[in-house]
């Protein structure tokens, strides 16, 4: 069903839209306990797809109004792109990241006319980017990683390989131990042949067990499944949602399956991850999606919308998951499709504040780090 446009503050955490590192993307939040807002995203890097992507953190005293300035957190030889963050309680802090050879996108066309329309400088900035990205440094650095900080974000543990690559990362449970729902990956190839999988840990993502993970839909094939996120519900139940989008080969095409190309899918589990239900298409455009049980019952679902009127859209469901009201408009004035990855975290007050990407003002900008407050309708 159709909704409307929300009353919404808007603000940003960092914009340069005109500065050759001045790209950030792919964003999510959290909220320490002790109040502080915690922003991290891939950022100070030049295009959607590039050498210099780097994992970096803003942090926020005031409910979201102003931020610090990012700082890098992680800048390996790859791209570093999809940040995660979840509080683990007190100050403590996780973060996740997915590391990328670029290398296989610079022949292409695309990346060519990028690089050539760049002045000489940056050229050579972007080769010396590029050689960086050796096979030992693909051997090393490709897949998920998560690290941990004891201090608010101050110091961080070693970086940790993560069995699973979902943008918005873990989600901690009531009892404290972290359940992620994501694609079994190791490498880049193997996002498009890993399932959608649950993994559980009780030791801050030093260690992950294995629980279930989510069948196929008839006619589908795990190529088209990714990005998923998870919320814990009060009954217990864990919801699901995936990123569903065609991709090559046998049953790719998730039209002539009855699906909506970029959307979301739907799962759930009883049993704490281990068996989840078969997947059902929400039934509109829009995606990755974000999930968060709001403390008055409603479930809030956050993605970003790529087609006109761009922008970042919201689902509500009073129901538990079993019924939608989707469409509620953020905002919709984004130049193009290149944004999106909202996520949302709730505020003392009830109030909501969602973090993603999106062009400041023309197609010409680079992408910034926005953000939103808002109430639920």
């Amino acid at each position: 069903m159709g909704a409307g446009k929300l009353q919404a503050e808007h603000g940003a955490i960092c914009s340069m839209p005109r500065e050759f590192l001045g790209y950030f993307g792919w964003p999510s939040v959290a909220r320490r306990d002790d109040g502080v807002l915690v922003a991290v995203a891939s950022g100070l890097r030049t295009e959607h797809v590039c050498p210099f992507g780097r994992t970096v953190l803003s942090m926020s005293a005031d409910q979201g109004r102003t931020w610090t300035a990012p700082r890098v957190l992680n800048d390996s030889d790859l791209d570093d792109r999809d940040a995660g963050v979840v509080c683990l309680g007190g100050r403590r802090l996780l973060v996740t990241w997915f590391s990328s050879d670029t290398r296989r996108y610079y022949s292409s066309d695309w990346i060519q006319n990028i690089v050539k329309a760049l002045p000489p400088e940056q050229q050579a900035w972007w080769t010396a980017g590029m050689a960086r990205m050796t096979d030992a440094a693909q051997a090393a650095g490709e897949g998920a990683w998560l690290r941990v900080s004891e201090d608010g974000g101050g110091s961080w543990g070693p970086a940790i390989r993560a069995p699973l690559n979902s943008p918005h990362g873990p989600i901690r449970r009531r009892d404290g131990s972290l359940l992620y729902l994501g694609k079994e990956c190791g490498t880049f190839e193997e996002l498009n042949t890993g399932k959608i999988v649950a993994m559980a840990s009780r030791d801050a993502g030093q260690t992950w067990g294995r629980l279930g993970a989510v069948p196929l839909a008839p006619g589908t094939a795990w190529g088209s499944y990714h990005e998923a996120h998870v919320a814990e519900l009060p009954d217990g139940r864990l919801l699901g949602m995936i990123r569903l989008q065609s991709c090559d080969g046998p049953d790719g095409d998730v039209t002539k399956a009855g699906f909506v190309q970029f959307s979301v899918l739907q799962t759930e589990s009883r049993d704490d991850g281990r068996t989840w239900s078969p997947p059902r298409g929400l039934g509109f455009h829009g995606s990755p999606p974000h999930l968060l049980a709001h403390s008055s019952g409603t479930l809030v679902l956050t993605y970003g919308y790529r087609q006109p009127p761009f922008g970042q859209r919201l689902a509500f469901s009073r129901d538990g998951g079993r019924t939608w009201e989707h469409d509620w408009i953020l905002r919709d004035d984004g130049p193009d499709g290149d944004l999106g990855y909202p996520a949302t975290v709730e505020l003392p007050d009830g109030e909501l504040l969602s973090v993603y990407y999106q062009k400041p003002q023309t197609v010409a900008d680079k992408c910034a780090l926005l953000w939103s407050r808002w109430r639920l309708p």
